[in-house]
């Protein structure tokens, strides 16, 4: 990556976290104590703090520009509840530490140009940016579980898709050998993607489109919250403690039928869109009452990434970047980087259908998959040891990224994982047959 796109990728990043929360009163910045939120106020220090340690301070080796800086915002050292509760500045000492920090980081990057630019140096960048961009992510949630409106941005948002064309069904998908994972071609991966290794998947079907919002109501309506037979022993026991009747940010309309909270106001449902803030329990229930099933990760990514072989009896050798090929997203192939503000119909976007024609396996929602999140063989952590290795076995894959998810993010091989219980997020899913 040349210097100069990577310094306006560390400046954009840094933009769209000041935008989230540019808006907000000093009172919405202290959250209520909340499992699933960050302090709003720790948060935007964090993302510096990271940059800065991983950028500037060789790890942590070096010491911080903030005296105090370590013992306020490392995530791993610092326990979720107490993050609260700590001495924080003050949201304009935390916004000069931000403008500090990203002025030393875009002047190290120019020094290292003039070097050329490249190995760690670009490595630990890149990370610091996407770090970011997850974290804005997050904030966007954020703000949805808080009930605050909905973030603005400077950028025009992106011209609404096309009507869809009711594209439906399922995607035969051929078995044989996939090569799963990133290749070391990629300019950047995650550890838990290293490293692109055979497997072998065998003949299924996958539906072409997300479930729908109006496909998850007839569950809903159909008593799927109630009865018992749908639901694992650890499903019943999170829908029990969470007095769960129906998706999170639903609620019975006036008249009949469902209403949604959208940030800070309540909507009609809208039947055609995907359905999100679902967790892997209610999917699974879901599925079990469709008489279906969640695709594995593997099956996720031969759906989004493979190609039938030749002759049509197999796949193919070669692997998609994207779901449409290796062009970088734009706004005619996919719903990302807040362009829709929320979730578009899972029919939309023709133009990003994958190989086997699957709509919206990038974009729109994320995506549970039936697979536990772990290592791939040879599992390596990299220089940021905890990204990965401590959330193995505990957590859930997701694939495809959400309409707040940045392009320049997402691939067809980004690993996604969160606790099986976790609706705030902009997850949703679609089915397989079983055979």
């Amino acid at each position: 990556m040349r210097a100069c796109e990577l310094s306006a990728w560390v400046r954009d990043a840094r933009a769209h976290t000041l935008e989230l929360v540019a808006d907000l009163s000093d009172d919405q910045l202290r959250v209520p104590q909340m499992c699933i939120v960050n302090p709003i106020l720790w948060e935007i220090g964090h993302t510096a703090w990271f940059q800065e340690k991983w950028v500037l301070r060789d790890g942590g080796a070096k010491p911080s520009i903030r005296d105090a800086a370590d013992k306020l915002y490392d995530s791993i050292a610092i326990e979720h509840d107490t993050r609260r509760d700590l001495p924080l500045a003050s949201r304009g000492a935390t916004l000069e530490y931000m403008r500090e920090e990203l002025e030393l980081v875009l002047a190290s990057i120019e020094r290292a140009r003039r070097k050329a630019l490249g190995g760690r140096d670009a490595y630990l960048a890149m990370l610091s940016v996407y770090h970011e961009d997850m974290h804005c992510e997050a904030l966007t949630y954020t703000r949805q579980t808080l009930e605050y409106a909905p973030p603005r941005f400077s950028r025009e948002q992106s011209e609404p898709p096309s009507a869809g064309d009711g594209c439906a069904g399922d995607a035969e998908i051929p078995g044989g050998t996939f090569m799963l994972g990133s290749s070391r071609e990629e300019p950047f991966v995650f550890d838990n993607e290293k490293w692109s290794h055979a497997v072998e998947v065998a003949p299924f079907a996958i539906s072409r489109t997300a479930v729908s919002q109006g496909e998850f109501a007839a569950f809903v309506d159909e008593r799927g919250y109630e009865r018992l037979e749908l639901w694992s022993d650890e499903g019943r026991r999170w829908r029990e403690e969470a007095r769960a009747e129906h998706p999170v940010y639903w609620r019975p309309a006036t008249g009949g039928g469902w209403a949604r909270r959208v940030f800070d106001a309540w909507i009609p449902l809208e039947p055609n869109k995907a359905v999100i803030h679902v967790n892997w329990h209610e999917a699974q229930a879901y599925c079990r009452w469709a008489g279906r099933r969640l695709p594995t990760e593997i099956e996720w990514e031969v759906a989004a990434a493979g190609a039938p072989s030749a002759d049509g009896r197999g796949l193919s050798a070669v692997k998609r970047r994207y779901p449409w090929g290796d062009e970088a997203p734009d706004s005619s192939r996919a719903n990302l980087d807040w362009g829709q503000m929320g979730c578009v119909d899972v029919d939309s976007y023709p133009a990003g259908e994958s190989a086997f024609g699957c709509r919206q396996m990038i974009g729109n929602s994320w995506e549970w998959t039936d697979s536990t999140f772990g290592p791939f063989p040879g599992f390596r952590p990299d220089a940021y040891k905890e990204y990965s290795s401590p959330w193995f076995d505990s957590h859930k894959v997701l694939r495809g990224g959400c309409w707040a998810t940045r392009g320049r993010l997402i691939r067809n091989m980004l690993r996604n994982f969160y606790t099986p219980d976790r609706r705030d997020i902009w997850a949703g899913f679609r089915t397989c047959a079983i055979r």
